[in-house]
């Protein structure tokens, strides 16, 4: 209380004003704490200075005259928002709320952004100093046009005329940066290729950085996601109009204009191919819509960079890859999460920490930490955690070749020259009997070939990209081909570490036109597509999502190899189904390079 009194004088006798008062006031409390700023803890640099948010909504134009849904959030003081300016933040999102069916509105920003459990929610970015803005893409909720593919060029216009926007306004210091995940993640990694001049930094998790290697990895559209499906009529039913649009007129006019955009699934089945040319957008959209077309327009912004995701979501290669492409200041993380979760770690702090740096110039070491943080699932808790300057991880990684042999076998001898092969009939009727996490799938060692390698005498580490090289033959001209790396308990039960796949026609190898991680890669134009002649063999060379996983002494490494998956949206089924033969003999060796990690401590 005397402390109290004392400031009062102070701020009385010098007439400071009340920001400075709120400033001056609310960091008391916590300064005996130690100054801490690591991944996903935050103290001692930067604290809340406000208690209280407003907001507004209102459409901001584009140069093309289409108008796009804002909700601005500002940081408040006795219910009137600060005139101080401050850094933004953004979201290029599908809504910014929804209409529950008691007609009260549910807020997105007023979530935890589907991390759980965090600290913050993105309102409460807002308190330490921010202004917070989330925009409806064209074509989503109350923005007016329609969404031509997905992260079209005119989207990245968008985003360059929302960003130079919003560093133009009274109420902000010109720092701007984005941040999403999923299709809003993907979007914030589009905002620097058209290179707006106020953008200073990006976090963003769970994209791709090419469209095509991301939805259709191995030429195989086979994600449970595709990018928002949903019917502009019914999406109007729970969109909340902005705030000048009284009798929700304008709402209704966005929701008809919705109706010419294109269903996401139908484009993304007219592209069966890289150069595919879709008459749906009139474009070859894996090319436009992807990020990788656009790295020297990003390197020339020097954005900074930052890139979360999980082991168990679908785009995590995707995430590496662009990493190791961008030269701009960047950071990584890669825990034991799902898609756009991260359960026990609070990414909401981190972004804190991350715009903290970048957007007000606060010195709290996070880029003196290493570029890439990563979880080895299965290591001990002190160990879990670990860093590294790039990936692959420098040193210690040994690959090693696992092959397939007789009787199931997965060993690291190399079959004799009699070798042998062994048969199986592709099996259509693969389903998931209960939920699983977003882009992964279920156990199907019965609808396939297993091979399973002994017991494992001592703990065994994985950190990187198996590669499979697979000789196989097939009664029919094509066909996709899954594999799936198991950890099996000595009980019997098997979780997936990792998966892969590829369809046979488009196992064609290629140079990338960017950096790939040594891993094999297939250029998949339509003109490369090499049908199977029946009966003769033919190799199949391709990468299995990474991972960083600990099987444990006793347990065993499985390799189970499929020609169907519950996650196939466009299945080319044949009758009867074709019968699969897979090789291991010294002219056609069939194995799997696993990428161990030695002399660690798991």
């Amino acid at each position: 209380m005397n402390r109290l009194n004392a400031w009062k004088r102070i701020i009385s006798r010098f007439h400071l004003p009340k920001l400075i008062v709120i400033a001056l006031l609310l960091p008391s409390v916590g300064m005996a704490q130690e100054r801490i700023s690591k991944p996903g803890v935050y103290s001692g640099y930067s604290r809340m200075i406000y208690s209280e948010v407003v907001y507004n909504s209102q459409y901001l134009s584009m140069r093309d005259g289409t108008k796009l849904a804002a909700t601005i959030f500002r940081p408040a003081i006795d219910g009137k928002a600060v005139e101080t300016p401050h850094p933004v933040i953004w979201e290029g999102t599908t809504s910014r709320g929804r209409r529950n069916a008691n007609g009260s509105v549910q807020l997105m920003a007023e979530s935890k952004w589907g991390m759980e459990p965090g600290e913050l929610s993105l309102l409460d970015s807002v308190k330490y100093g921010y202004a917070l803005v989330q925009v409806e893409r064209r074509g989503q909720s109350a923005s007016m046009g329609y969404m031509r593919g997905y992260h079209s060029w005119t989207e990245s216009l968008d985003a360059y005329d929302i960003t130079e926007w919003l560093a133009a306004q009274s109420w902000s210091d010109g720092n701007i940066g984005v941040f999403g995940c999923s299709n809003t993640g993907e979007a914030a990694l589009h905002a620097p290729t058209a290179m707006p001049p106020h953008l200073k930094a990006v976090f963003a998790g769970c994209y791709n950085w090419n469209k095509y290697d991301g939805f259709l990895r191995g030429g195989i559209l086979a994600n449970w996601g595709t990018g928002p499906q949903s019917n502009p009529a019914s999406a109007g039913l729970t969109a909340i109009p902005v705030d000048e649009d009284k009798d929700e007129s304008m709402l209704k006019e966005a929701i008809r204009q919705h109706e010419a955009q294109t269903t996401l699934l139908a484009l993304w089945k007219s592209m069966p191919y890289r150069n595919s040319w879709s008459e749906l957008v009139e474009s070859r959209f894996w090319q436009e819509g992807s990020v990788s077309p656009y790295q020297d327009a990003i390197e020339r912004t020097n954005v900074a960079i930052y890139t979360f995701g999980g082991w168990y979501d679908d785009f995590r290669r995707e995430g590496l890859v662009t990493f190791s492409n961008l030269h701009n200041p960047s950071k990584l993380i890669i825990g034991p999460w799902g898609h756009c979760q991260s359960d026990g770690f609070d990414m909401n702090i981190e972004r804190l920490r991350f715009f903290d740096y970048w957007l007000k110039g606060i010195d709290n070491g996070i880029m003196n930490e290493p570029p890439i943080t990563y979880y080895t699932v299965g290591a001990s808790e002190e160990a879990a955690w670990r860093t590294t300057t790039q990936w692959p991880v420098p040193g210690g990684e040994k690959p090693t070749n696992y092959y397939l042999g007789a009787d199931g076998s997965l060993t690291t001898t190399a079959p004799g020259s009699s070798g042998g092969e062994d048969n199986y009939t592709v099996n259509y009727d693969v389903t998931c009997p209960k939920p699983v996490r977003l882009g992964q799938t279920c156990v199907l060692d019965d609808k396939g070939i297993t091979y399973t390698s002994s017991a494992l005498p001592r703990n065994l580490e994985l950190t990187g990209h198996p590669v499979l090289h697979l000789w196989v033959a097939s009664t029919a001209a094509n066909g996709n081909f899954f594999a799936y790396i198991e950890n099996v308990a000595p009980d019997g039960s098997v979780f997936i570490a990792t998966d892969g796949r590829l369809k046979g026609s488009l196992r064609a190898l290629g140079t990338p036109p960017y950096t790939y991680l040594g891993l094999p890669w297939h250029r998949s134009f339509e003109e490369d597509a090499m049908p199977f002649t029946p009966g003769e063999p033919a190799e199949l060379v391709f990468d299995c999502l990474p991972l960083s996983h600990v099987f444990k002494s006793g347990h065993r490494v499985r390799l189970t190899i499929t020609g169907a998956d519950p996650r196939e949206k466009d299945r080319e089924q044949f009758s009867p189904p074709p019968k699969i033969t897979v090789f291991f003999n010294s002219t056609h060796s069939s194995y799997i390079t696993l990428p161990i990690i030695s002399d660690r401590e798991s």
